[in-house]
Protein backbone atom coordinates (compact mmCIF):
# COMPACT_ATOMS: atom_id res chain seq x y z
CA UNK A 1 0.00 0.00 0.00
CA UNK A 2 2.81 2.73 0.99
CA UNK A 3 4.53 2.16 -2.98
CA UNK A 4 1.62 3.80 -4.37
CA UNK A 5 1.54 6.84 -1.73
CA UNK A 6 5.04 7.00 -2.44
CA UNK A 7 4.77 7.75 -6.05
CA UNK A 8 2.44 10.82 -5.15
CA UNK A 9 4.96 12.19 -3.16
CA UNK A 10 7.62 11.85 -5.69
CA UNK A 11 4.51 13.58 -8.52
CA UNK A 12 4.40 16.11 -5.88
CA UNK A 13 8.28 16.88 -5.31
CA UNK A 14 8.69 16.88 -8.77
CA UNK A 15 5.67 19.39 -9.32
CA UNK A 16 7.65 21.79 -6.01
CA UNK A 17 10.60 21.63 -7.77
CA UNK A 18 9.35 22.75 -11.67
CA UNK A 19 7.99 25.39 -9.32
CA UNK A 20 10.83 26.58 -7.59
CA UNK A 21 13.03 26.20 -10.75
CA UNK A 22 10.76 27.95 -13.58
CA UNK A 23 10.79 31.42 -13.73
CA UNK A 24 7.74 33.46 -13.07
CA UNK A 25 8.33 35.78 -15.91
CA UNK A 26 6.40 39.11 -17.12
CA UNK A 27 3.12 38.21 -16.81
CA UNK A 28 2.82 39.64 -12.64
CA UNK A 29 4.16 42.86 -14.23
CA UNK A 30 1.94 44.14 -16.69
CA UNK A 31 2.55 47.71 -18.78
CA UNK A 32 -0.13 50.96 -17.16
CA UNK A 33 -1.78 50.59 -20.71
CA UNK A 34 -2.20 46.72 -20.49
CA UNK A 35 -4.04 47.33 -16.69
CA UNK A 36 -6.13 50.03 -18.37
CA UNK A 37 -8.04 47.55 -20.28
CA UNK A 38 -9.19 45.99 -16.78
CA UNK A 39 -12.36 46.67 -15.42
CA UNK A 40 -12.31 46.98 -12.00
CA UNK A 41 -16.07 46.13 -11.31
CA UNK A 42 -16.07 43.16 -13.29
CA UNK A 43 -12.60 41.69 -11.67
CA UNK A 44 -14.79 41.84 -8.65
CA UNK A 45 -17.79 40.02 -9.54
CA UNK A 46 -15.69 37.68 -10.75
CA UNK A 47 -13.63 37.22 -7.70
CA UNK A 48 -16.76 36.97 -5.88
CA UNK A 49 -18.22 34.09 -8.50
CA UNK A 50 -15.29 31.95 -8.25
CA UNK A 51 -15.80 32.08 -4.58
CA UNK A 52 -19.16 30.76 -5.12
CA UNK A 53 -18.33 28.10 -7.32
CA UNK A 54 -15.66 26.69 -5.18
CA UNK A 55 -18.36 26.61 -2.18
CA UNK A 56 -20.09 24.26 -4.77
CA UNK A 57 -17.61 20.94 -3.82
CA UNK A 58 -18.20 21.59 0.04
CA UNK A 59 -21.57 21.78 -0.41
CA UNK A 60 -21.77 18.95 -2.53
CA UNK A 61 -20.34 17.08 0.00
CA UNK A 62 -22.69 17.82 2.33
CA UNK A 63 -25.63 17.12 -0.35
CA UNK A 64 -23.95 13.54 -1.07
CA UNK A 65 -22.94 12.86 2.52
CA UNK A 66 -26.30 13.45 4.05
CA UNK A 67 -27.38 10.53 1.42
CA UNK A 68 -25.46 7.43 2.22
CA UNK A 69 -25.45 5.47 5.61
CA UNK A 70 -23.49 6.73 8.72
CA UNK A 71 -20.54 4.37 8.17
CA UNK A 72 -19.37 6.38 4.79
CA UNK A 73 -20.51 9.44 5.86
CA UNK A 74 -16.68 10.92 5.83
CA UNK A 75 -15.36 8.57 3.20
CA UNK A 76 -18.14 10.47 0.50
CA UNK A 77 -17.68 13.81 1.77
CA UNK A 78 -13.74 13.86 1.77
CA UNK A 79 -14.15 12.61 -2.16
CA UNK A 80 -15.62 15.61 -3.18
CA UNK A 81 -13.19 17.68 -1.28
CA UNK A 82 -9.92 15.65 -1.89
CA UNK A 83 -10.81 17.09 -5.42
CA UNK A 84 -10.02 21.14 -4.12
CA UNK A 85 -6.60 19.72 -3.99
CA UNK A 86 -5.82 17.16 -6.75
CA UNK A 87 -7.43 19.13 -9.45
CA UNK A 88 -6.66 22.65 -8.49
CA UNK A 89 -2.81 21.35 -8.55
CA UNK A 90 -2.99 19.45 -11.74
CA UNK A 91 -5.18 22.55 -12.96
CA UNK A 92 -2.01 24.45 -12.68
CA UNK A 93 0.22 22.20 -13.91
CA UNK A 94 -1.06 21.19 -17.19
CA UNK A 95 -4.91 20.97 -17.14
CA UNK A 96 -5.66 24.54 -17.89
CA UNK A 97 -3.10 23.99 -21.10
CA UNK A 98 -5.09 21.40 -22.17
CA UNK A 99 -8.50 22.90 -22.12
CA UNK A 100 -7.60 26.68 -23.29
CA UNK A 101 -4.05 26.88 -24.56
CA UNK A 102 -3.37 26.80 -27.94
CA UNK A 103 -5.48 24.52 -30.54
CA UNK A 104 -3.35 21.12 -31.72
CA UNK A 105 -3.95 20.13 -35.02
CA UNK A 106 -6.33 22.35 -36.37
CA UNK A 107 -9.01 19.93 -35.29
CA UNK A 108 -10.82 21.59 -31.84
CA UNK A 109 -10.21 18.63 -29.41
CA UNK A 110 -7.03 19.42 -27.33
CA UNK A 111 -5.10 22.60 -26.07
CA UNK A 112 -1.18 22.50 -26.59
CA UNK A 113 -0.10 21.32 -22.83
CA UNK A 114 3.11 23.43 -23.05
CA UNK A 115 0.75 26.65 -23.55
CA UNK A 116 -0.03 27.63 -20.12
CA UNK A 117 2.40 24.99 -18.16
CA UNK A 118 2.92 25.57 -15.07
CA UNK A 119 0.88 28.72 -15.52
CA UNK A 120 3.82 30.47 -17.50
CA UNK A 121 1.87 33.43 -19.39
CA UNK A 122 -1.26 33.56 -17.06
CA UNK A 123 -1.19 36.57 -14.95
CA UNK A 124 -2.59 39.93 -14.56
CA UNK A 125 -2.82 41.43 -18.51
CA UNK A 126 -6.52 40.43 -20.21
CA UNK A 127 -6.57 37.72 -22.52
CA UNK A 128 -9.32 39.39 -25.44
CA UNK A 129 -9.55 35.67 -26.88
CA UNK A 130 -11.15 34.24 -23.63
CA UNK A 131 -12.10 37.61 -21.36
CA UNK A 132 -11.08 40.95 -22.43
CA UNK A 133 -11.35 42.86 -19.24
CA UNK A 134 -10.41 40.59 -16.20
CA UNK A 135 -6.98 39.15 -15.31
CA UNK A 136 -6.34 35.90 -17.56
CA UNK A 137 -5.22 34.17 -14.10
CA UNK A 138 -8.43 35.01 -13.22
CA UNK A 139 -9.85 33.44 -15.84
CA UNK A 140 -8.49 30.79 -14.68
CA UNK A 141 -9.01 30.52 -11.67
CA UNK A 142 -12.67 30.38 -12.48
CA UNK A 143 -12.25 27.94 -15.25
CA UNK A 144 -10.47 26.08 -12.27
CA UNK A 145 -13.59 25.61 -9.88
CA UNK A 146 -15.98 24.00 -12.75
CA UNK A 147 -13.18 21.34 -13.17
CA UNK A 148 -12.87 20.79 -9.24
CA UNK A 149 -16.49 20.52 -9.38
CA UNK A 150 -16.76 17.89 -12.38
CA UNK A 151 -15.38 14.77 -10.59
CA UNK A 152 -17.04 15.38 -7.45
CA UNK A 153 -20.11 14.96 -9.32
CA UNK A 154 -19.33 11.49 -10.61
CA UNK A 155 -18.38 10.44 -7.15
CA UNK A 156 -22.26 10.05 -5.99
CA UNK A 157 -22.83 6.58 -8.43
CA UNK A 158 -20.01 4.73 -6.72
CA UNK A 159 -20.08 5.58 -3.15
CA UNK A 160 -19.66 3.40 -0.13
CA UNK A 161 -17.54 1.17 -2.32
CA UNK A 162 -14.86 2.73 -4.16
CA UNK A 163 -11.57 2.75 -2.56
CA UNK A 164 -9.30 6.28 -1.61
CA UNK A 165 -6.17 5.68 -3.50
CA UNK A 166 -7.52 4.66 -6.87
CA UNK A 167 -10.77 7.32 -6.88
CA UNK A 168 -7.41 9.75 -6.95
CA UNK A 169 -6.52 8.37 -9.71
CA UNK A 170 -9.42 8.40 -11.51
CA UNK A 171 -10.51 11.92 -10.86
CA UNK A 172 -6.94 12.95 -12.36
CA UNK A 173 -7.05 11.24 -15.30
CA UNK A 174 -11.03 12.12 -15.84
CA UNK A 175 -9.70 15.56 -15.72
CA UNK A 176 -6.74 15.37 -18.59
CA UNK A 177 -8.72 12.85 -20.83
CA UNK A 178 -12.66 13.45 -20.30
CA UNK A 179 -13.23 17.16 -18.93
CA UNK A 180 -9.89 19.19 -20.48
CA UNK A 181 -11.33 18.12 -24.01
CA UNK A 182 -14.82 18.71 -23.90
CA UNK A 183 -13.79 21.99 -22.20
CA UNK A 184 -11.72 22.74 -25.75
CA UNK A 185 -14.20 21.72 -27.70
CA UNK A 186 -16.95 23.78 -26.33
CA UNK A 187 -15.25 27.11 -24.74
CA UNK A 188 -12.00 27.61 -26.69
CA UNK A 189 -12.50 29.75 -29.66
CA UNK A 190 -11.11 27.31 -31.85
CA UNK A 191 -13.18 24.46 -30.38
CA UNK A 192 -15.07 21.88 -32.73
CA UNK A 193 -18.08 23.00 -31.08
CA UNK A 194 -17.72 26.56 -32.13
CA UNK A 195 -18.25 25.60 -36.16
CA UNK A 196 -19.88 21.94 -35.79
CA UNK A 197 -18.21 19.60 -38.58
CA UNK A 198 -18.08 23.14 -40.71
CA UNK A 199 -22.05 23.60 -40.55
CA UNK A 200 -21.89 26.85 -39.15
CA UNK A 201 -23.72 26.18 -36.59
CA UNK A 202 -22.17 26.75 -33.17
CA UNK A 203 -23.34 24.56 -30.11
CA UNK A 204 -23.45 26.50 -27.21
CA UNK A 205 -22.74 25.72 -23.65
CA UNK A 206 -23.64 28.75 -21.39
CA UNK A 207 -22.21 27.50 -18.03
CA UNK A 208 -21.50 23.91 -18.41
CA UNK A 209 -24.26 21.47 -19.35
CA UNK A 210 -22.04 19.45 -21.86
CA UNK A 211 -18.85 19.97 -20.10
CA UNK A 212 -19.96 19.07 -16.30
CA UNK A 213 -22.89 17.94 -15.89
CA UNK A 214 -23.40 15.44 -19.07
CA UNK A 215 -19.67 14.14 -18.75
CA UNK A 216 -19.79 13.63 -15.34
CA UNK A 217 -23.35 12.54 -14.97
CA UNK A 218 -22.47 9.57 -18.39
CA UNK A 219 -19.07 8.71 -16.36
CA UNK A 220 -21.26 8.23 -13.44
CA UNK A 221 -22.86 5.60 -15.51
CA UNK A 222 -20.15 4.00 -16.42
CA UNK A 223 -18.68 3.79 -12.71
CA UNK A 224 -21.85 2.23 -11.64
CA UNK A 225 -21.94 -0.31 -14.30
CA UNK A 226 -18.00 -1.02 -14.13
CA UNK A 227 -18.06 -1.32 -10.22
CA UNK A 228 -21.34 -3.40 -9.71
CA UNK A 229 -23.76 -3.36 -6.86
CA UNK A 230 -22.95 -2.65 -3.63
CA UNK A 231 -23.32 -5.44 -0.73
CA UNK A 232 -25.94 -3.95 1.01
CA UNK A 233 -28.03 -6.83 1.25
CA UNK A 234 -25.76 -9.53 2.21
CA UNK A 235 -24.56 -7.24 5.26
CA UNK A 236 -27.25 -4.79 6.66
CA UNK A 237 -31.09 -4.32 6.91
CA UNK A 238 -31.98 -1.57 5.07
CA UNK A 239 -30.99 1.82 6.07
CA UNK A 240 -32.24 5.02 5.01
CA UNK A 241 -29.78 8.31 4.79
CA UNK A 242 -27.71 9.48 7.53
CA UNK A 243 -28.43 13.38 7.78
CA UNK A 244 -31.36 14.23 5.95
CA UNK A 245 -30.33 18.02 7.39
CA UNK A 246 -26.88 17.72 6.08
CA UNK A 247 -28.48 17.02 2.17
CA UNK A 248 -30.55 20.35 2.80
CA UNK A 249 -27.55 22.09 3.59
CA UNK A 250 -25.47 20.77 0.72
CA UNK A 251 -28.44 21.92 -1.56
CA UNK A 252 -28.68 25.49 -0.25
CA UNK A 253 -25.09 26.02 -0.33
CA UNK A 254 -25.32 24.50 -3.87
CA UNK A 255 -28.39 26.71 -5.07
CA UNK A 256 -26.26 29.46 -3.78
CA UNK A 257 -22.70 28.89 -5.46
CA UNK A 258 -24.60 27.95 -8.89
CA UNK A 259 -25.38 31.92 -8.82
CA UNK A 260 -21.20 32.33 -9.12
CA UNK A 261 -21.12 29.34 -11.53
CA UNK A 262 -24.56 30.62 -13.88
CA UNK A 263 -24.00 33.88 -13.62
CA UNK A 264 -20.36 34.36 -13.34
CA UNK A 265 -20.42 32.65 -16.85
CA UNK A 266 -20.74 35.82 -18.44
CA UNK A 267 -16.88 37.08 -17.59
CA UNK A 268 -18.37 40.59 -16.62
CA UNK A 269 -20.72 42.55 -14.41
CA UNK A 270 -23.14 43.00 -17.23
CA UNK A 271 -27.28 42.80 -18.05
CA UNK A 272 -26.17 39.06 -19.03
CA UNK A 273 -25.20 38.21 -15.41
CA UNK A 274 -28.05 39.55 -14.08
CA UNK A 275 -30.23 37.96 -16.51
CA UNK A 276 -28.31 33.96 -15.85
CA UNK A 277 -28.87 34.93 -12.25
CA UNK A 278 -32.55 35.38 -12.30
CA UNK A 279 -33.04 32.73 -14.44
CA UNK A 280 -31.03 30.43 -12.54
CA UNK A 281 -33.16 30.89 -9.26
CA UNK A 282 -36.50 30.87 -11.40
CA UNK A 283 -35.49 27.37 -12.69
CA UNK A 284 -34.36 26.43 -9.26
CA UNK A 285 -37.45 27.47 -7.51
CA UNK A 286 -39.82 26.15 -9.99
CA UNK A 287 -38.24 22.26 -10.14
CA UNK A 288 -38.64 22.36 -6.50
CA UNK A 289 -42.39 22.66 -6.91
CA UNK A 290 -42.42 20.35 -9.50
CA UNK A 291 -40.14 17.56 -8.04
CA UNK A 292 -42.68 18.02 -4.71
CA UNK A 293 -46.00 17.98 -6.54
CA UNK A 294 -44.98 15.12 -9.25
CA UNK A 295 -43.92 13.14 -6.02
CA UNK A 296 -47.50 13.80 -4.32
CA UNK A 297 -49.31 13.22 -7.34
CA UNK A 298 -47.62 9.51 -7.63
CA UNK A 299 -48.80 8.91 -3.94
CA UNK A 300 -45.65 9.69 -2.50
CA UNK A 301 -45.31 12.25 0.42
CA UNK A 302 -43.58 15.75 0.02
CA UNK A 303 -40.22 15.10 1.68
CA UNK A 304 -37.26 17.02 2.43
CA UNK A 305 -35.06 15.13 0.08
CA UNK A 306 -37.65 15.49 -2.91
CA UNK A 307 -37.19 19.03 -2.62
CA UNK A 308 -33.63 18.86 -1.85
CA UNK A 309 -32.69 17.12 -5.42
CA UNK A 310 -35.61 18.99 -7.54
CA UNK A 311 -34.12 22.14 -6.50
CA UNK A 312 -30.67 20.90 -7.76
CA UNK A 313 -32.02 19.09 -11.10
CA UNK A 314 -33.45 22.41 -12.13
CA UNK A 315 -30.28 24.32 -11.70
CA UNK A 316 -28.68 21.86 -13.99
CA UNK A 317 -31.15 22.23 -16.24
CA UNK A 318 -30.93 25.96 -16.63
CA UNK A 319 -26.95 25.95 -16.85
CA UNK A 320 -26.58 25.22 -20.83
CA UNK A 321 -28.56 27.69 -21.70
CA UNK A 322 -29.18 30.41 -18.75
CA UNK A 323 -27.66 33.26 -19.93
CA UNK A 324 -29.66 33.54 -23.56
CA UNK A 325 -33.22 32.44 -22.49
CA UNK A 326 -36.36 34.34 -20.75
CA UNK A 327 -37.21 33.61 -17.77
CA UNK A 328 -40.46 32.58 -19.10
CA UNK A 329 -38.63 29.83 -20.78
CA UNK A 330 -36.71 29.07 -17.58
CA UNK A 331 -39.78 27.90 -16.36
CA UNK A 332 -40.96 25.81 -19.08
CA UNK A 333 -37.67 24.39 -19.28
CA UNK A 334 -37.53 23.79 -15.10
CA UNK A 335 -40.72 21.92 -15.49
CA UNK A 336 -39.59 19.66 -18.76
CA UNK A 337 -36.47 18.60 -17.58
CA UNK A 338 -37.69 17.60 -13.62
CA UNK A 339 -40.14 15.62 -14.96
CA UNK A 340 -37.57 13.99 -16.61
CA UNK A 341 -35.14 13.19 -14.26
CA UNK A 342 -37.80 12.20 -11.70
CA UNK A 343 -38.87 10.10 -14.39
CA UNK A 344 -35.68 8.34 -14.89
CA UNK A 345 -34.61 8.78 -10.89
CA UNK A 346 -37.66 5.68 -10.79
CA UNK A 347 -36.70 4.04 -13.55
CA UNK A 348 -33.23 3.26 -11.80
CA UNK A 349 -34.94 2.59 -8.77
CA UNK A 350 -36.02 -0.44 -10.47
CA UNK A 351 -32.94 -1.76 -12.51
CA UNK A 352 -29.90 -3.43 -11.59
CA UNK A 353 -27.85 -0.91 -11.85
CA UNK A 354 -26.49 0.98 -8.69
CA UNK A 355 -25.81 4.51 -8.89
CA UNK A 356 -25.81 5.04 -5.67
CA UNK A 357 -27.46 8.71 -5.54
CA UNK A 358 -28.83 8.85 -8.82
CA UNK A 359 -26.15 11.09 -10.56
CA UNK A 360 -26.54 10.25 -14.23
CA UNK A 361 -30.44 10.31 -13.46
CA UNK A 362 -30.18 13.91 -12.26
CA UNK A 363 -26.98 14.85 -13.50
CA UNK A 364 -26.68 12.95 -16.64
CA UNK A 365 -30.26 13.14 -17.94
CA UNK A 366 -30.39 17.11 -16.82
CA UNK A 367 -27.26 17.76 -18.79
CA UNK A 368 -28.28 15.94 -21.63
CA UNK A 369 -31.66 17.45 -22.29
CA UNK A 370 -30.91 20.85 -21.03
CA UNK A 371 -28.50 20.79 -23.85
CA UNK A 372 -31.25 19.33 -26.47
CA UNK A 373 -33.19 21.96 -25.06
CA UNK A 374 -30.70 24.67 -25.93
CA UNK A 375 -30.77 23.57 -29.25
CA UNK A 376 -34.64 24.55 -29.48
CA UNK A 377 -35.52 27.43 -27.09
CA UNK A 378 -31.60 29.14 -28.21
CA UNK A 379 -30.94 27.71 -31.36
CA UNK A 380 -34.47 27.52 -33.10
CA UNK A 381 -36.96 29.90 -30.89
CA UNK A 382 -34.29 32.90 -30.18
CA UNK A 383 -31.90 32.47 -32.82
CA UNK A 384 -33.92 31.55 -35.16
CA UNK A 385 -32.34 28.21 -37.16
CA UNK A 386 -34.42 25.43 -38.15
CA UNK A 387 -34.55 21.96 -37.80
CA UNK A 388 -30.87 21.75 -38.84
CA UNK A 389 -29.80 23.67 -35.79
CA UNK A 390 -31.63 21.26 -33.64
CA UNK A 391 -30.58 18.34 -34.83
CA UNK A 392 -26.86 19.36 -34.65
CA UNK A 393 -27.34 19.91 -31.08
CA UNK A 394 -28.78 16.54 -30.55
CA UNK A 395 -25.62 15.00 -32.73
CA UNK A 396 -23.11 16.73 -30.33
CA UNK A 397 -24.70 15.89 -27.08
CA UNK A 398 -24.97 12.26 -28.52
CA UNK A 399 -21.27 12.21 -29.83
CA UNK A 400 -20.19 13.91 -25.86
CA UNK A 401 -22.53 10.60 -24.41
CA UNK A 402 -20.40 8.19 -26.68
CA UNK A 403 -17.46 9.92 -25.79
CA UNK A 404 -17.76 10.72 -21.98
CA UNK A 405 -19.15 6.88 -21.64
CA UNK A 406 -16.03 5.12 -23.80
CA UNK A 407 -13.51 6.99 -22.45
CA UNK A 408 -14.30 6.75 -18.47
CA UNK A 409 -15.34 3.23 -19.19
CA UNK A 410 -11.62 2.46 -20.44
CA UNK A 411 -10.46 4.96 -17.42
CA UNK A 412 -11.91 2.72 -14.98
CA UNK A 413 -10.30 0.19 -16.30
CA UNK A 414 -6.96 1.38 -16.53
CA UNK A 415 -7.07 2.94 -12.72
CA UNK A 416 -8.51 -0.92 -11.67
CA UNK A 417 -5.19 -2.60 -13.15
CA UNK A 418 -3.05 0.23 -11.47
CA UNK A 419 -4.91 0.19 -8.23
CA UNK A 420 -8.09 -2.17 -7.69
CA UNK A 421 -10.80 -0.10 -7.63
CA UNK A 422 -13.55 -1.65 -5.67
CA UNK A 423 -12.84 -2.02 -1.49
CA UNK A 424 -12.98 -5.99 0.23
CA UNK A 425 -15.86 -7.56 1.62
CA UNK A 426 -14.50 -6.81 4.47
CA UNK A 427 -14.34 -3.15 4.15
CA UNK A 428 -17.47 -2.63 2.56
CA UNK A 429 -18.95 -4.45 5.43
CA UNK A 430 -17.69 -2.08 8.23
CA UNK A 431 -17.71 1.05 6.33
CA UNK A 432 -15.24 3.39 4.17
CA UNK A 433 -15.16 5.17 7.00
CA UNK A 434 -13.16 2.84 9.17
CA UNK A 435 -11.67 1.17 6.45
CA UNK A 436 -10.01 3.80 4.33
CA UNK A 437 -9.71 6.42 6.96
CA UNK A 438 -9.51 5.17 10.30
CA UNK A 439 -12.35 7.46 11.26
CA UNK A 440 -15.92 7.33 12.60
CA UNK A 441 -18.59 10.12 12.06
CA UNK A 442 -20.40 8.91 15.32
CA UNK A 443 -18.18 7.08 17.84
CA UNK A 444 -21.16 7.28 20.40
CA UNK A 445 -22.77 4.36 18.29
CA UNK A 446 -20.20 2.37 19.10
CA UNK A 447 -17.98 3.51 16.48
CA UNK A 448 -14.69 2.78 18.84
CA UNK A 449 -15.04 -0.26 19.60
CA UNK A 450 -15.42 -1.16 15.19
CA UNK A 451 -12.43 0.92 15.24
CA UNK A 452 -9.99 -0.65 17.33
CA UNK A 453 -11.45 -4.18 16.16
CA UNK A 454 -11.74 -3.31 12.42
CA UNK A 455 -9.31 -0.83 11.06
CA UNK A 456 -7.56 -2.33 8.39
CA UNK A 457 -4.42 -1.32 6.24
CA UNK A 458 -5.41 -3.42 2.60
CA UNK A 459 -3.04 -4.41 0.13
Amino acid sequence: MKKRWIILMAILVIVSVLGVVLPEGAQWKPTPEVLAQLDKADMAWMITATIFVLMMTPGLSFFYCGMVRKKNVISTMLQSFIAMGVISVLWVVVGFSLAFGDDVGGLGIIGNPASFFMFRNVGLAPNEAFAATIPFALFALFQMKFAIITPSLITGSFAERVRFSSYMVFMALFCLFVYCPLAHCTWHPDGLFKDFFGTGVEIKDFAGGIVVHASSGVAALAGALFLGRRQNEAFDKPQGPANIPFVMLGAAMLWLGWFGFNAGSSLAADGVAVKAFLNTNTASATAMLVWVVFDSLRGRKPSAMGASIGAVVGLVAITPMAGYVSVGHSIAIAFIVTILCNIAVHWRGRSSIDDALDVFPTHGVGGIMGTVLTGIFVGVMIEGGDAKTAAMYLLAILLVIAYSFVVSLGLYWLTNKMIVMRVSEKSERIGLDLSQHDECYSFADGGERELAEYSEKES
